[in-house]
């Protein structure tokens, strides 16, 4: 197969590029294609003509999006559908990358792929956008929704979590908000499975498991060897900008059909904090 990967110098984009083997893959970053320009998107894809897109590409900062509408929305709506409709007239397949916060967090049980979406956030609801509109554009594309992305080569939760334990004798992180962390090498791999398998429609794709964001943290600094005090706080105590989900857990049904099955988040973790060290 010949892929491109638009994003591939965010998180996903560099492990997706350092994962995918025995295929010709083309890495596109926003200096090479900005999604938010569609002349743009059609340029690279007439240059590539590839079998399979993943669209990786999207402004995550969830607190910036809060503040910055018109951008989260340009990105990661309105860039979607301009890379759906490039895809479409290339006659190429497209996986898109999608979130957890799509759901507004109120179930008590993992997220299927069939419940309403109900996002509360502005960078939810330009992820719950995009996904119906790609879904318009193109009804065979797959819509990966994965959650609490963590990886080598960029910001996430355990590489702050470890900056600061090591200058600070206790942290405070939310005890009351609930998902699956998610390594970037193993969602990786598992995008190029579906790929390769054809997949449509959406799919849940997260490590197994389930935390909070203080058992996270409490997990990390534990197998950095750290003695950092990890305490529990509520998430009114740590006032964000933007609304979280108390539960976004996602259930792995709608993977389990592709006979795929993702680790569990702590021995991603384990396999983090080695490739780290």
């Amino acid at each position: 197969m010949r892929v491109a990967i638009f994003g591939a110098r965010g998180l996903l984009g560099q492990s997706l590029m350092h994962e995918w083997n025995g295929d010709e893959v083309v890495g596109l970053s926003s200096a090479d294609a900005d999604i938010r320009d569609a002349d743009a998107v059609c340029t690279a894809l007439d240059r590539t003509h590839p079998d399979w897109i993943v669209l990786a590409a999207a402004y995550t900062d969830v607190d910036g999006c809060e503040s910055q509408p018109d951008l989260a929305f340009a990105v990661n709506r309105d860039g979607a559908v301009h890379v759906a409709e490039a895809a479409k007239q290339a006659g190429s397949r497209l996986l898109f990358l999608s979130s957890d916060y799509v759901f507004d967090g109120r179930k008590t049980e993992p997220y299927e792929v069939g419940d309403a979406r109900n996002p509360q956030s502005v960078y939810g609801r330009s992820k719950a956008e995009a996904e119906i509109r790609l879904i318009e554009i193109m009804p065979d594309c797959c819509i990966a929704r994965t959650s609490w992305l963590f990886g080598a080569g960029g910001k996430c939760f355990p590489d702050t979590i470890l900056k600061l334990a090591a200058t600070r004798p206790a942290l405070d992180v939310v005890d009351d908000q609930r998902g699956s962390p998610t390594y970037t090498m193993d969602l990786a791999r598992t995008i190029m499975q579906l790929c390769r398998k054809g997949a449509r429609g959406i799919v849940h794709v997260t490590n197994a498991g389930d935390c909070t964001w203080f058992e996270f943290a409490r997990e990390i600094v534990k197998r950095a060897h750290l003695t950092t005090d990890v305490r529990p706080v509520s998430s009114q105590q740590m006032a964000r900008p933007a609304p979280r989900p108390a539960y976004s857990v996602l259930s792995p049904a709608s993977l389990q059909k592709f006979g795929i099955a993702m680790p569990t988040w702590q021995h991603a973790l384990q396999r983090y904090t080695a490739d780290r060290s």
